[in-house]
């Protein structure tokens, strides 16, 4: 029966460059300080004790979790079994297949150093995933079986799994508060994603942009849709618009990168004494970055960056905005320090 697993490159992507290397692509999992997984005998008390051994100061109630997560690197996940990765980079869930067997290879990273080799088939943009399955697959743990959702994740590769197989997910109540709200605000940030491409694409997404820009201390005109040089919007603190600086905005409401030579036409466009704003929902590749550094009155804002701004101000949205972006208040718990 087909598998499916889960991996993170860690909480902020460390890996990410090493999951996707083009010459030898990858998964790895850390937990480098216990050594080779290979001299660990194939037996869960093992990877306890030795996971007790190395990190002594891991929880109590945390230990059958965090053992089980290089046991399962290690001695279940097989040649031809299916892995998913969500980067937190570039936002594009990658598909693929492991295609060698468990390698401790520190030399090549310390820190990730347990390895396994896999060819990756397809990437595909997280607001192309359904909910539900960005959900499971944003789970705390770093290794985990993917069950609920495989056919939302293999559809892509025109494969069905329509029943569950193999050993349920290894779950635990001990996920850090970090991990939770990590989570949380990932799917959040996910679902507002999904909203702006549905419901504010095209010109609809330039007065939205210039409503966030009045929440923030901005007046803003939105510029007629065609003729406009390529500026969207004019933002200004005074009233009138006629003080200085006069801020140019540019909005792309699009999941690609964008690229040098459209920064490079709205900063054409920039006079001496103003500023230039280019806001996308998708990134910038680094030649646009590296030219953007090089001038003190351009800026650049990509779509987490604006949907960090959405959810900082959220409650002073207009209600027609918070009909499209439906959002309500949560609660998770706090840290309960010595608990075990």
């Amino acid at each position: 029966m087909d598998v499916c697993w889960g991996i993170h490159a860690g909480k902020t992507g460390d890996a990410d460059s090493l999951f996707l290397d083009k010459k030898s692509p990858c998964i790895a999992i850390g937990w480098d300080a216990m050594g080779n997984l290979s001299n660990i005998e194939n037996d869960r008390e093992a990877f306890k004790k030795k996971l007790i051994e190395a990190y002594p100061d891991t929880k109590k109630g945390a230990i059958n979790t965090v053992a089980g997560m290089p046991f399962r690197f290690k001695y279940e996940m097989q040649i031809g079994d299916y892995v998913v990765y969500p980067s937190v980079a570039d936002r594009m869930v990658y598909i693929g297949k492991v295609t060698g067997d468990y390698e401790y290879k520190p030399e090549k990273s310390k820190s990730y150093c347990n390895m396994r080799s896999v060819e990756w088939i397809k990437s595909v943009p997280r607001t192309s995933v359904s909910q539900g399955a960005l959900y499971e697959i944003g789970s705390a743990l770093s290794l985990f079986q993917v069950k609920n959702y495989v056919d939302d994740i293999l559809m892509f590769l025109d494969v069905n799994i329509s029943a569950n197989n193999g050993e349920a997910a290894i779950e635990s109540d001990d996920n850090t508060i970090d991990d939770i709200f990590a989570n949380v605000e990932e799917t959040t940030s996910d679902f507002i994603f999904k909203k702006l491409f549905t419901e504010l694409k095209g010109f609809a997404f330039e007065p939205f942009v210039a409503h966030i820009l009045n929440i923030i201390g901005y007046n803003t005109r939105v510029t007629k849709k065609s003729g406009d040089g390529g500026i969207d919007i004019v933002a200004f603190k005074d009233e009138l618009g006629i003080e200085p600086p006069i801020i140019k905005v540019q909005v792309k409401c699009v999941e690609g990168a964008i690229g040098a030579p459209a920064v490079q036409a709205l900063y054409g466009n920039v006079e001496v004494g103003e500023y230039g704003l280019f806001i996308t929902l998708g990134d910038f590749t680094k030649q646009a970055m590296d030219f953007a550094k090089i001038k003190t009155n351009l800026r650049l804002m990509d779509g987490q960056e604006f949907v960090n701004i959405i959810l900082k101000n959220y409650e002073k949205l207009d209600s027609k905005y918070k009909a499209i972006i439906p959002l309500k208040n949560v609660y998770i718990p706090t840290q309960i320090e010595n608990a075990y």
